[in-house]
């Protein structure tokens, strides 16, 4: 991971005026700031500040400078944000989703720090302890958090440990407080006033430890984040921010080249963009920097640009319409080549374990299990619901947005024309998932499959060989052609043109009802002057 400095968003000032905290937006379109003066300022993904709103305090009559704000939180669609106050409280400011909406507060929870539910407007507690919370963190999927306390103890506790089986409660005891605390991918990292940086396994042994007490020019470790990848950890102190890079193949955190800015002072807040691209690091002194995050850029066509953002998370953008489509193995694996097909529309990408498919003009990705192939896989975009896999002779269907694989079957015939997938594509009274399948078995034989069933509905066999196949919407007709052009019933409505007339059949019980319309053809000339 490599950071670039690309601009200062607020300005330090000459003396303290500490950044509390910071947060980006779920839709990575807001950033928020609160200062030392309790102001929340709000910004857009290009860095330009568009809003703000003050804070207020539990009781007026302690007047407006009787409290600090400690952190905050948007909600995951981005219109609200969660303010936790030193003054015992916690107040949800309703922001909206368009810059200058009205801001009021929609929630408030008087308690010292606990689980709060909107919902209901209660809170519980989830851990007892005598000793203050200096740091809190959350993993990747936010299902579970760590909070770091004065006594140097680290607490874990899960609202879905996500079948992972790992202990709640008291996980480890650190060497000082740890004040600097992230939780990656696969472990978790401290650092504190000792000067040193300590990665810590799934049930609080030590893996790794980097020592830097001796370096003269380094201070005290006060604030750390973790990239949405979990694969990156960043660490703030005294002018400097030291970027730690997980190494999958090997096990371990390499340390990349530190990024050092003279007079930066102490760093206190770090925030990192949820799609990967940017990383914002508050100070002492009230500034606010904002650094580009990248592992590799690539320009594919000359028509995208890919950035590696992680060894698992590639952000794709369209040159010339802006958008941005995140890729990302939810598995953590790393991304291999990223591939554009299917005329510029659609994502392939190989991890060692999994493919990753996505559909940029819906936005709908999919990683499905997909053990190494020899990459000699082809792919077929002709439906715009579902991706065709042909390998080794095997047929697999995968559904944008789905995370499984719809269907295998075993077929020689990979042609667009001998395969029709029908799937949800028009409402039937009393039947929720309908998804059909047909296929060649042999040049002769058409195979209709139940995907949402996992099972055969029956085969038809013909005479002569078929060169084109398709289901209706429904999935409960079929039409089939022959190599001797010959019509076969099996569809709604069959339309057909031959060279001055459209051919329309409305019953196919019926085919010799056929109802032709004469077309008129006009020809066009082109004229030419010197």
């Amino acid at each position: 991971m490599q950071l670039k400095h690309l601009k200062t968003l607020l300005t330090p000032q000459e003396g303290a005026a500490k950044v509390t905290c910071m947060a980006w937006a779920p839709n990575n379109n807001k950033f928020a700031v609160c200062t030392v003066d309790r102001v929340v300022l709000l910004y857009d993904e290009q860095g330009e500040r568009r809003d703000k709103f003050s804070t207020k305090p539990l009781d007026s009559k302690y007047g407006k400078q009787s409290y600090v704000v400690n952190d905050m939180a948007f909600s995951p669609d981005s219109t609200k944000i969660a303010i936790g106050q030193s003054d015992n409280i916690i107040f949800v400011y309703r922001i909206g989703e368009d810059w200058g909406d009205k801001k009021a507060i929609c929630n408030k929870f008087v308690q010292t720090v606990r689980l709060a539910n909107t919902q209901t407007n209660k809170s519980s507690t989830i851990y007892a302890t005598e000793s203050c919370v200096v740091s809190l963190t959350s993993n990747i999927s936010g299902k579970g958090i760590l909070s770091g306390h004065a006594d140097s103890t680290v607490v874990r506790y899960f609202f879905d440990d996500e079948g992972s089986g790992e202990s709640q409660g008291k996980l480890l005891i650190h060497p000082c407080p740890p004040y600097a605390l992230a939780w990656g991918a696969n472990s978790i990292m401290v650092g504190g006033c000792d000067k040193k940086v300590v990665a810590y396994g799934r049930e609080g042994h030590v893996l790794q430890t980097f020592d830097y007490s001796r370096d003269r020019t380094e201070r005290e470790f006060t604030v750390a984040v973790t990239s949405p990848s979990g694969q990156s950890i960043v660490f703030g102190s005294f002018d400097r921010l030291r970027v730690f890079n997980w190494a999958p193949r090997r096990g371990v955190w390499d340390e990349a080249k530190p990024k050092e800015i003279v007079n930066l002072y102490t760093i206190t807040s770090l925030a990192w963009k949820k799609d990967g691209s940017r990383l914002c690091a508050g100070t002492l002194c009230g500034g606010v920097e904002l650094f580009d995050c990248c592992l590799r850029r690539t320009i594919y066509k000359n028509k995208f640009e890919m950035t590696y953002v992680g060894l698992s998370q590639v952000i794709v953008r369209n040159l010339s319409t802006g958008t941005r489509v995140v890729l990302k193995s939810y598995y953590g694996y790393e991304i291999e080549e990223v591939k554009i097909m299917g005329k510029d529309r659609y994502l392939v990408a190989h991890t060692s374990d999994t493919l990753l498919l996505g559909d940029m003009l819906r936005n709908k990705l999919s990683e499905v299990p997909w053990p190494g192939s020899g990459g000699n896989e082809k792919f077929f975009f002709e439906n715009e619901t579902v991706c065709m896999i042909f390998n080794a002779g095997e047929l697999s269907l995968v559904e944008y947005s789905s995370n499984e694989i719809l269907g295998s079957v075993r077929t020689e015939f990979m042609n667009p024309h001998l395969i029709s997938v029908r799937l949800n594509e028009r409402k039937q009274r009393g039947v929720e998932d309908n998804k059909k399948l047909a296929y060649l078995i042999d040049i002769k034989t058409i195979a209709i499959v139940d995907l949402a069933g996992g099972y055969n509905l029956g085969t038809i066999s013909h005479d002569s060989k078929i060169d084109w196949l398709e289901l209706n919407e429904t999935g409960r007709k079929l039409l089939f052609r022959d190599k001797k052009l010959r019509w076969v019933p099996g569809s709604d409505v069959v339309v057909a043109q031959n060279r001055g007339n459209l051919c329309i059949w409305y019953s196919i019980d019926s085919p010799e009802s056929v109802t032709m319309f004469p077309i008129k053809v006009r020809l066009c000339s082109l004229c030419v002057s010197w």
